[in-house]
Formats: C-alpha cells, sequence, structure tokens
C-alpha cells in the first residue's frame, strides 16, 4: 500500500512550493494524518529553521517536531560523500522517513533547492532517494529563462533517468509557464511519456515573484521606522521620487513601492496623503535612501497618522537600491499567508489533482477530519460559483473573511453598507481585497432600490404596509440583502455577527417563505470531531418542537447530511434508550421517530436513544445490540433548543471539535444566521456552507 509522494525538481527557483503547498492541502482533504519530510534541506545557522519546512508546518499546524521533518542538512550529505559514507546518509533518510510513515497516514516528501555547488550530485540523490524509499514521483521544473528546446530536453533527460532507476513518475509539472505557450508544451512533453504520465502546467504568477517589505528591508540591511505591523506587504511596481510632487503622483500605482530619498519630505507627506485619499491607489511601502533622516517635525507628523504604512530608511544611493529591488528573489514564509493561499489557489485552478490521487493512494478511510471536512467543503463551492451577500460589512471579522474569500476566489461577495466607511476599515485591517470579486452596495443609492421598494410594498401591502414604509424596510441592511436574495440578484445571505438571530431571519421569512412540505426552519451544526464529523440538529431555532416538527427537524437534517457526503443515521435523542423510559418528553421523540419511519422508510432512524448510545459502539451494542444506528449515528437530533444548544457547546469547548453552522434549513433560498461571538473562521465556513446549500444541495 502506497504511502508516500516524491516531490523533485531539476534546478533552483523552480517554484515547488505551489506544489508542495498545493499537494498538502489536497492531502489533508483527503486522508487522515499527513507528515512533511525533507531528506536534505540547506546549512542552517544556529537557530534558523528551513524555511519550507517551517512554513509547511506552521501552516497547516501540523503535528510534528521540526526535527523529525528532516534528516540532513547539505554540508552533512557532502561531509559524508567525501568520507566515503554515502549508504551511512541514506540510511539515516529512510530511518526517519519510515518512523514517519508508522504514524501517518502519508508523508509528503520534497526533494533538494539546488542551492550552491553539486547540483548534479543533487539531481542524483533525489534519483537515489525516491528509489530507496519506494516513492512514486512527481518532477517539477519551471521554464523561465529557457528555450523550448532546453526546458523539453532537460524533463526528459529527468523523466528517463528516473524511470531508468525505477522510480515510478506519476507527473510531469511544468511551472512558471506563459499560459500561450501551455498547448505546445503539453504536446512537447507528450511525446516522449506514455500515456498514463500525467502533464500538467501551471502558469506563472507574477504576485508571486513579488518580495515583500520584510525580504527588501533584509537584503538592503534597512532600518524599520515605521508601520512594522504591515512588513508583509508585498511590493509590485516601484516608482523613484526624484521629481515635484504633482508630477510623481501620477506615477504611483496600486502596491506600488516608493523609493526616495530621506530628505525629500513634500514627496514623503504627499505619498502618505496619497496612500489615504480614496483617489489614489495604495502604495506597499516607502524606502528612503541615501541614509538621510526627515527631520524631526516630520517624523512626529507621521507617526500620528493612522495605518502608516511601512517606511524603510537605507544607508545605499536611490539608484543602487532600485537596481537591487529589482533583482531581489521572493519567498514564500510561514507568515506570508497571502501568497500561500495564491499558491494554493493557483495550484488548483491548474491540476486536476482527482487523476493524481486515483494512481497515487491505493487505500480507503472512514475517517472524516476536520480539515478533510473543510476541503471537501471548499471543492464544493468550487464547483459553482455562487453570490453571497454580507450585510454588516463594517464589522473586522465579516471584512477578514471576505478577503480571504476572494483570494480564493470561492464566491463573488456582495457588501452592504456605506462605501467610504466600509473602505475606510478595509485600509485600516490591512486587507487585500480583489474588486473584481467584491461589490459594495448602498442599498439607497442602488439602481434597483426603488424596483426593490415596490416589488416588498406588494408583497406585504396585505399587512398594511404602504410605499412609505417599505422604503424605510428597503434601508434595512438585512431587509435589502433578503430582497437580493428574492429577485434574484444574489444567491444567499450570511448575517448576525451584528444582528440578532430575529433581525437576520424575520425578512426570509416574510418574502422567502419556507419549501415546500416545509412548515418550520431549523438548523443544524456540523462538528467536526478528530475523527469524523457529526450533524446536530436543532440547536440554534426551535425551543420547543412538537412530534411533528421534530421529525420534520430530522428529515430535514439527514437530507442535510446526504448532501454534504455523510450518510445519515439518524439518532432521536432523549434520557431514555428504547422502550424503558416513561413520560412526556420521552414520548414526544418516540412519536416523532414514529413519523420519521413512515415518511422515510429507508432512512436509518432510532429512538429514543441517549447520546452515549448513540456515538459509542460499545455502549450502542450493549443498549441497542440489534441496532443500525446505534454506536454510528452519524445525525444527532435533540428534543429541544436548551439539550441541543448547550450539548453542542459542550462539546465544543471540552472535545476542541470545530462547529460549523449553524445552517439553517427549510428555507427557498439560503439565509444563514452567525452567532454575534463568532470567529473569522466561522464567517469563512458559514459563507461556504451558503454557497453550497444555493447549488441547490
Amino acid at each position: 500500500m502506497n504511502k508516500g509522494l516524491y516531490i523533485a525538481t531539476l534546478e533552483t527557483n523552480s517554484g515547488k512550493s505551489i506544489v508542495s503547498l498545493g499537494l498538502m492541502q489536497a492531502l489533508l482533504g483527503k486522508t487522515p494524518k499527513v507528515a512533511y519530510f525533507r531528506p536534505i534541506i540547506s546549512n542552517q545557522e544556529e537557530g534558523v529553521k528551513d524555511n519550507h519546512i517551517d512554513t509547511i508546518l506552521t501552516y497547516f499546524n501540523l503535528d510534528i517536531p521540526y526535527e523529525d521533518a528532516y534528516a540532513l542538512t547539505r554540508q552533512e550529505i557532502i561531509q559524508n560523500r567525501n568520507a566515503g559514507k554515502i549508504g551511512e546518509s541514506l540510511d539515516i533518510i529512510i530511518k526517519k522517513y519510515k518512523e514517519l510513515e508508522d504514524q501517518y497516514d502519508f508523508v509528503l516528501v520534497e526533494g533538494s533547492d539546488f542551492v550552491g555547488e553539486g547540483s548534479v550530485f543533487e539531481f542524483d540523490w533525489n534519483v537515489n532517494i525516491a528509489k530507496n524509499l519506494g516513492l512514486p514521483t512527481v518532477i517539477v521544473s519551471s521554464g523561465v529563462g529557457k528555450t523550448l528546446e532546453k526546458f523539453i530536453g532537460s524533463l526528459e533527460m529527468a523523466y528517463k533517468t528516473f524511470k531508468s532507476q525505477d522510480v515510478e513518475i506519476l507527473a510531469l509539472i511544468a511551472n512558471k509557464i506563459q499560459p500561450e505557450n501551455t498547448k505546445l508544451l503539453q504536446k512537447s512533453i507528450k511525446s516522449f511519456i506514455p500515456e498514463e504520465v500525467e502533464v500538467l502546467t501551471i502558469p506563472l504568477v507574477d504576485t508571486l515573484a513579488f518580495p515583500t517589505l520584510t525580504e527588501i528591508t533584509d537584503a538592503l540591511e534597512g532600518k524599520v521606522l515605521f508601520g512594522v505591523e504591515h512588513m508583509g506587504n508585498q511590493s509590485g511596481n516601484f516608482a523613484v521620487g526624484a521629481m515635484q510632487l504633482r508630477n510623481f503622483l501620477t506615477h504611483i500605482k496600486e502596491g506600488s513601492l516608493l523609493i526616495m530619498p530621506g530628505d525629500r519630505a513634500d514627496l514623503i507627506l504627499g505619498s502618505l496623503q496619497a496612500h489615504l485619499s480614496s483617489n489614489y491607489p495604495n502604495i506597499s511601502g516607502i524606502v528612503l535612501t541615501g541614509g538621510l533622516m526627515p527631520e524631526e517635525p516630520i517624523l512626529k507628523l507621521i507617526d500620528g497618522l493612522s495605518n502608516v504604512v511601512p517606511i524603510v530608511s537605507v544607508n545605499k544611493g536611490t539608484f543602487e537600491v532600485t537596481q537591487r529591488i529589482g533583482s531581489i528573489k521572493s519567498n514564500i514564509y510561514a507568515e506570508s499567508k497571502e501568497k500561500i493561499l495564491t499558491s494554493i489557489a493557483t495550484f488548483q485552478k491548474n491540476v486536476a489533482i482527482d487523476d493524481i490521487f486515483e494512481k497515487l493512494t491505493a487505500f480507503e478511510t472512514k475517517v472524516m477530519t476536520p480539515r478533510m471536512f473543510q476541503y471537501k467543503l471548499i471543492q464544493k463551492a468550487r464547483k459553482e460559483k455562487k453570490c453571497i451577500v454580507l450585510p454588516e460589512a463594517t464589522d473586522s471579522r465579516i471584512l477578514t473573511a471576505a478577503a480571504r474569500l476572494s483570494l480564493l476566489d470561492l464566491v463573488d461577495l456582495v457588501l452592504l453598507g456605506n462605501k467610504k466607511e466600509i473602505k475606510t476599515k478595509i485600509d485600516e485591517l490591512g486587507l487585500n481585497m480583489d474588486a473584481s470579486k467584491i461589490q459594495i452596495i448602498e442599498p439607497a443609492k442602488y439602481e434597483k432600490f426603488e424596483d426593490y421598494v415596490e416589488t416588498f410594498y406588494e408583497l406585504r401591502k396585505h399587512k398594511n404596509i404602504n410605499m412609505d414604509m417599505a422604503r424605510d424596510m428597503m434601508c434595512d441592511l438585512s431587509y435589502f440583502g433578503t430582497m437580493m436574495i428574492y429577485k434574484g440578484d444574489a444567491d444567499g445571505m450570511v448575517s448576525g455577527a451584528i444582528h440578532t438571530t430575529q433581525h437576520t431571519i424575520r425578512p426570509a421569512l416574510q418574502f422567502i417563505k419556507t419549501k415546500p412540505g416545509c412548515s418550520i426552519v431549523s438548523s443544524i451544526f456540523f462538528m467536526c470531531l478528530d475523527d469524523r464529523v457529526s450533524i446536530f440538529g436543532d440547536c440554534a431555532i426551535n425551543p420547543n418542537p412538537n412530534a411533528e416538527q421534530l421529525a420534520e427537524i430530522a428529515i430535514s437534517s439527514a437530507r442535510s447530511s446526504e448532501a454534504f457526503g455523510i450518510e445519515p443515521k439518524v439518532a432521536m435523542l432523549s434520557y431514555s434508550s428504547g422502550s424503558s423510559g416513561k413520560g412526556e418528553d420521552v414520548e414526544v421523540v418516540r412519536e416523532a421517530t414514529q413519523i420519521v419511519k413512515q415518511q422515510c422508510p429507508d432512512l436509518k432512524v432510532e429512538g429514543p436513544i441517549q447520546y452515549d448510545a448513540a456515538v459509542d459502539p460499545v455502549v450502542g451494542k450493549s443498549k441497542m445490540p440489534d441496532s443500525e444506528v446505534a454506536g454510528q449515528a452519524t445525525v444527532l437530533i435533540f428534543p429541544d433548543l436548551n439539550t441541543g444548544n448547550n450539548t453542542y457547546k459542550a462539546v465544543q469547548r471540552e472535545t476542541g471539535a470545530l462547529a460549523i453552522g449553524p445552517m439553517l434549513q427549510g428555507l427557498n433560498k439560503p439565509v444563514n444566521d452567525l452567532s454575534r461571538g463568532c470567529t473569522i473562521d466561522d464567517v469563512f465556513n458559514t459563507v461556504i456552507l451558503t454557497a453550497i446549500q444555493a447549488q441547490g444541495l
């Protein structure tokens, strides 16, 4: 049974980090426990970690000690080679890999970086390691600075070398490719490989090559004067300040790094003012050259400004600084969240990962980890992009989640509220928003506002609503957002970070209404435990459902479970299991169970049943040995809101489970309610759930 994959490259700066990040994200969505391993790392100074390992372990929160994630440094390999101890090096690598293989379901192995002398030696070692670990391999090569002949020639040589050593090649990845060359490259590569080997191309992404202000400062040995919290900003274009301010302003572009002498107070202050102005693009930072410092009054003025971009002072002259910045090679670090997300999104868009996994994995698992479930959600959302409305667009949690969603290109978002206020908040948070994926709407200024007013009036005039009242209601962000869904201008809405549950749901009940066959709106939480995902319902909406309502909640929850790829085994929870218990509360559950069985005879359902008997196989077999549900329930229906809400929170707090939701069921179109104590992750996950619901699931 195969439990690993080797990523090999032919040169330095191949961009294989995109492949490592993309594969790790995909693996964690399909496999419970994944390890990351580098047989050989570059030489490191005392106390400094290998950047590749640190980035992967930190971003994916992998529970692997740093020392276990690599075998040897490059210097140790060379010393052993010179001493004739190559076999000992290989023994160490195999031993450390096998230790990880024994502990984890899968190990992603990344080859060396080809830094410094001995590139041929390193290539041979990568072939040798892949062979001795018995791992199928993906070969990555960069097209930057190569002719077609040179690129194809080196890739063919690498492929034949690995094959000659009996290493199975799963895929050849042509990285950093201009889109117009994709078809030509694929045709050329397929001319020398068998049909079963995948040929993949990943385009050149300019933003991944842009260095951050931290990298620039380190390369220039600069000193950070202001904006240390924004040193992760990427520099795209750069503009040199050697002219009058009125002329210099015309050269500023979005994300520009501005380079100017340190005594040009006019350019410094003018640039900062342009950054704060809605009429000019945002800048990434300012580099002051010549070792010159602004005068004390100017420094005091800058220090008093809010949201100051990084300002760095360097000793070198303007010409030298400009040349040096243009030659800086950018890397991806653990704190480079934007680059990591861009890398993962680029990989997911260009690599048909399922084709590789079919050849890669020969095992199945019944375990479903939180990361696996979240991965499946993202993949479902990606299949059909939907438009989601966020009425609480001045909340920092909403905006931060929106920025992450736009970067991953999962949904189109509409932010409701005052445009200036929202933009100010975005700038204060230092968020990178893709304007093409996010629309900001002020309800009263929206072109369809009067149409919405008229529609609401027609829908509610039987409730004594007049046009003035309708106009006032449409100025309410929740009502406006719900009307966007009703009119087909959006597909779903997420609210509740600021507003109450009633304020969020009331408009939907008034004119979106419930689905045919549904008499109530209910909710579920996806409770992501260490090894499984359970569905809890109803933990947010209905205080004391009667038997008919409880049955409807169970059926709706089972349908939701099935739609999200979880086989529904429904437990109707009570304080008693089977027929032993008596009392009004348990009788409601017993009656509801019978209704479910009558309406859905093929659905696996058990009730009344206690929580431990529902989820613990030993207890379940003891109390209800003939049940198809006991001990393996996936959908747990609580008898009332008091029990459900307290139980989900207790499970969440005591086990560390990830609770995704609540997701509302029963409405014609999806509207979901957040908790006012929600986190950024809660917003992110709920928007994805809403987008999937909008697909008709």
